[in-house]
C-alpha cells in the first residue's frame, strides 16, 4: 500500500498521524488504525485504488468550488469570498430582521464587514448562503454584573440526588425549582446541574447522564407533572395505576433504583397522557404551540422512540444501525407510514417532552425571579450514543461508526472508550452546522449558563473505530474557529455564560483561545498543585476560569481527606498494591500540604470539618469570576457521584441526599459554609475592584 497516499488522505480530512501524549512524548498512529478510522469517516482506504478514489472525490469537491451553506465571521471583519465570486460582484442581503440591503464585494472579493450580529441571507450571482456574524466573544459575567469585577458564586448538584416528598425515588425539576429558590434566598448566583439530556426510553439499565440518546431533547423522567398539570391530575393518575406503594418504597430508598423508578414514572406519564388526550384539555393549545415550535428535531425524536420500541417487539433490536435499510432513514416513506399508523404513540413522546420542558422553564424562572444573576447552568455531554435518536436523525452530521474516548495516559494506561459518538467535521460544514447550532439552542433554552464537557472537543476528539481498543484511535480535528464563533453568537443571543471543562490533556493554545472568547475554564482545588502538597496561592488562581472544590468524578473534600476514592479503587481491584501504596503516600503529602496552605491563610484547623470550611473560603477568595461548590462539599459528604472507570461495583449516578431539598441548605454545616463562601466572595470583590 502507498503509505504516502494514506498519510495524505488522513491530513486532508483532519486526522492527526502524530500527537503528543500526557507526558509530552511524541506518539504516532499506525497505518492500520488510520485506515480503519478513515473508512469510518466515509473515506475508504483499504488499498491503493480506494485511496486514489477517496482523494479524487476530495479533489473534485474542492475543484467544484462548491459554496458552503453557511460562513461564520466576527462582526466588523470582512469575509473572504474570492474563491467563489469575482471582485465588485453585487450582493443582496436579507438581514435576520427581514430588512433588505444591497452591497458589493470589494476589489478583493471580500464581503464588507458591515453586517450586524446575527444570521443573514446573502445572494450573489444567483447563489444563496447564510453568513453567521458573531460577536467578539461569548456573553460574560463581566458584562452581566452591575459592579465589575464579577465575583459570583453558586452550587453544583446532581439533579437526581435531590429528595422531596412524593418524588418517586429521585430528584426532578420540582426539586430543582425548590433548590433554586432556597439557594437564591442565600445569595447564590447560579445552580449548576448534571446533564438532563434524553436517554434511551427502552434501556433504563444505562442511565449515565453523559451517554444520552440525544442532546437535542430532555429526559422526560425529570418532568414534574404536578407543576404543569396540577397535583389533582397526578394524584388521580397515581391512584388509577395503583402506584402509591411502589412510589413510596422508591422514595424511601437511599439510592436511586433507576430501572424500577423509570418504569413507575413511565406508567404515570402514560396515564397522564391518556387523560390529556381525551377531549379538549385546557392546556392543549400550549402543547400544540410547543410541538410546532420544536419542529423536526422533536418529531424525529418521537418517531425514533416509537420505531425503536417497534423494532424491539419485532426482534430487530434496539440499535438502529442493525435495522432494515428503510428504517435507518428518518425521511423514508416507511418511517413516515409507521408514524402515521401510530399517531398517539408519537404524540405521547411529544407530550413527555412538553412536560419536562415546561418543568425546566419553571425552575429557571424561579431562579431568576428570586434574584439569581445566572440561574441554571446546564451541562452538555461531549457526545451522544451512536445507537440513539440524535445519531439516527443526523447521520450525515454525526459519526455513529466511531466512538469518542481518550488515549492512554498516566491514570488510564489502556485509554478510555466513552461509548458515545461525536460530530462529523465534514458533515457539519456540508449542512451549515445545523446540528451544532440546534444543540446549543436546545441546551440554552432555559439556562443562564452552559458547561461544555470536555471542551477540548471543539478542537479535536480522540475517535476509535467500533470494536477497537481505546488505544487504537486517532485525533480528529474540528473547524474550531467556526464552532467558537457560533458558540459566541448563541451565547450572546441567550445571554448565557459558557464554561469549558478543560481538565486532562489540553492542546497547546486552547485555553488561551477560549479565554479570548470569554469561555471560562475550570480550576479544581485538588488539581491546583505544582507538586504534591504545593497548592496554588490564592492570588495566583486565574481570573478567566471558574474555581471549584471538586467535580462529580472526584471524591468530595470529606472523602478526599479520608482517601475514600483510594479505598474504592482498592475494593474494586482497579489498582495493584504498588499503585495503591504510592497513591496513599502522595495523598498524605497532598492532604498535609492543603492543611498547611489553609492554616497559613485562616489559622489552626482542628478537624476535617474545619479544613472543608477553610477550603471553601480559599476558593471563594480567588479571583475566579465564578465559584461553584458541590452540594456534597457543603454537606461534608465523603462519597462521590461517579467513580471513573467503573460500570459496576460502585453506585454511579445513584446517590441521594438524606434530607429533603427544602431542608438541605438549612443543614448546620451547609448553612455555615454558604455564609463563609458568600463572605469570601464579597471580600474578593472588595480586594479586586
Amino acid at each position: 500500500m502507498n503509505e504516502h497516499l494514506l498519510h495524505r488522505l488522513a491530513a486532508r480530512v483532519g486526522l492527526a498521524r502524530d500527537w503528543l501524549d500526557a507526558n509530552n512524548r511524541p506518539q504516532q498512529v499506525s497505518d492500520e488504525v488510520l485506515r480503519r478510522v478513515l473508512t469510518a469517516l466515509g473515506h475508504p482506504a483499504d488499498d491503493d485504488d480506494a485511496l486514489h478514489a477517496s482523494l479524487k472525490r476530495l479533489d473534485q469537491a474542492e475543484d467544484s468550488e462548491h459554496l458552503p451553506p453557511l460562513f461564520t465571521v466576527q462582526v466588523g471583519t470582512p469575509l473572504a469570498l474570492q474563491r467563489y465570486f469575482a471582485a465588485a460582484s453585487p450582493v443582496r442581503c436579507t438581514l435576520e430582521d427581514g430588512s433588505q440591503h444591497t452591497l458589493a464585494l470589494d476589489d478583493q472579493a471580500n464581503l464588507p464587514g458591515e453586517l450586524p450580529i446575527g444570521y443573514h441571507q446573502i445572494e450573489i450571482e444567483g447563489h444563496r448562503f447564510t453568513v453567521a456574524v458573531a460577536p467578539p466573544y461569548c456573553h460574560s459575567l463581566q458584562a452581566a454584573v452591575d459592579q465589575p469585577p464579577p465575583r459570583c458564586w453558586g452550587i453544583a448538584v446532581q439533579l437526581y440526588s435531590l429528595r422531596r416528598p412524593g418524588d418517586g425515588g429521585y430528584g426532578d425539576c420540582l426539586a430543582l425549582e425548590q433548590l433554586a429558590r432556597s439557594a437564591a434566598e442565600r445569595g447564590a448566583d447560579a445552580v449548576a446541574i448534571s446533564p438532563i439530556h434524553a436517554l434511551s426510553a427502552y434501556d433504563q439499565e444505562h442511565y449515565s447522564p453523559y451517554s444520552p440518546s440525544s442532546r437535542l431533547l430532555l429526559n422526560p423522567l425529570y418532568a414534574s407533572p404536578a407543576s404543569v398539570l396540577g397535583e389533582r391530575a397526578v394524584r388521580m393518575a397515581v391512584e388509577a395505576c395503583g402506584l402509591e406503594q411502589t412510589l413510596e418504597e422508591l422514595e424511601q430508598q437511599p439510592l436511586v433504583d433507576w430501572p424500577r423508578a423509570a418504569a413507575a414514572r413511565t406508567q404515570l406519564l402514560q396515564a397522564l397522557y391518556r387523560d390529556f388526550s381525551q377531549g379538549e384539555h385546557p392546556q392543549r393549545s400550549d402543547f400544540e404551540s410547543f410541538r410546532e415550535a420544536a419542529g423536526e428535531a422533536l418529531e424525529h425524536h418521537c418517531r425514533f422512540e416509537v420505531l425503536q420500541a417497534e423494532a424491539v417487539d419485532r426482534g430487530l433490536g434496539a440499535d438502529w444501525r442493525a435495522w432494515p435499510e428503510a428504517w435507518r432513514d428518518p425521511y423514508h416513506p416507511e418511517v413516515e407510514a409507521l408514524a402515521a399508523t401510530y399517531p398517539a404513540r408519537v404524540e405521547y413522546h411529544a407530550f413527555c417532552q412538553w412536560l419536562v420542558e415546561r418543568s425546566l422553564q419553571r425552575a429557571q424562572e424561579a431562579a431568576h425571579s428570586n434574584g439569581m444573576l445566572v440561574g441554571l447552568i446546564a451541562d452538555l455531554a461531549v457526545g451522544a450514543d451512536g445507537a440513539g435518536s440524535q445519531a439516527w436523525s443526523r447521520q450525515d452530521e454525526l459519526l455513529p461508526g466511531l466512538s469518542v474516548g481518550a488515549p492512554p495516559d498516566i491514570l488510564n494506561r489502556s485509554g478510555q472508550d466513552w461509548g458515545i459518538c461525536g460530530f462529523s467535521p465534514e458533515g457539519l460544514k456540508r449542512n451549515g452546522y445545523r446540528a451544532f447550532i440546534e444543540m446549543l439552542r436546545a441546551n440554552l433554552a432555559h439556562a443562564g449558563g452552559l458547561r461544555i464537557d470536555h471542551v477540548m472537543g471543539l478542537r479535536r476528539l480522540w475517535v476509535i473505530p467500533r470494536g477497537s481498543k481505546p488505544s487504537d484511535g486517532a485525533y480528529l480535528y474540528y473547524p474550531f474557529d467556526d464552532l467558537l464563533r457560533l458558540l459566541a453568537l448563541e451565547s450572546t443571543r441567550h445571554r448565557a455564560v459558557i464554561l469549558g471543562e478543560d481538565l486532562g490533556t489540553v492542546p497547546d493554545g486552547l485555553r488561551e483561545a477560549l479565554a479570548e472568547q470569554r469561555v471560562l475554564g475550570m480550576r479544581v482545588l485538588p488539581f491546583e498543585q505544582s507538586a504534591p502538597g504545593q497548592f496554588t496561592p490564592i492570588l495566583d488562581w486565574p481570573d478567566d476560569a471558574l474555581a471549584t472544590t471538586g467535580t462529580h468524578d472526584l471524591a468530595p473534600l470529606g472523602g478526599w481527606l479520608a482517601s475514600r476514592d483510594i479505598d474504592w479503587n482498592h475494593r474494586l481491584q482497579l489498582i495493584d498494591a504498588a499503585t495503591e501504596l504510592h497513591w496513599r503516600h502522595e495523598r498524605h503529602k497532598e492532604r498535609s500540604g492543603l492543611q498547611r496552605t489553609l492554616e497559613a491563610n485562616y489559622g489552626p484547623l482542628k478537624d476535617n470539618d474545619a479544613v472543608i470550611d477553610a477550603a471553601i473560603r480559599y476558593v471563594g477568595h480567588t479571583r475566579a469570576p465564578l465559584v461553584l461548590v458541590p452540594l456534597e462539599d457543603l454537606l461534608g459528604c465523603d462519597e462521590q457521584p461517579n467513580l471513573p472507570g467503573t460500570t459496576a461495583g460502585h453506585p454511579n449516578w445513584r446517590r441521594r441526599f438524606a434530607a429533603p431539598v427544602r431542608e438541605l441548605l438549612d443543614d448546620e454545616d451547609a448553612a455555615r459554609r454558604l455564609e463563609l463562601l458568600a463572605q469570601a466572595r464579597e471580600q474578593a470583590w472588595e480586594r479586586d475592584r
